[in-house]
């Protein structure tokens, strides 16, 4: 099964919908996880100077 790419713009929509209350924290988390945070932020630290 091929993993799609974080897409930032929903991970920033899923931390939004925890800082509003909206969700609870673990939900959001694991929004986050299976939407590729870890993914997205090893690509970053990769690519820095």
């Amino acid at each position: 099964m091929e993993i799609p790419e974080p897409d930032p713009k929903k991970l920033l929509d899923d931390w939004n919908e925890w800082e509003s209350g909206t969700t609870p924290p673990g939900r959001v988390m694991s929004n986050l996880k299976t939407g590729g945070l870890p993914v997205l932020l090893k690509s970053l630290i990769e690519e820095a100077p």
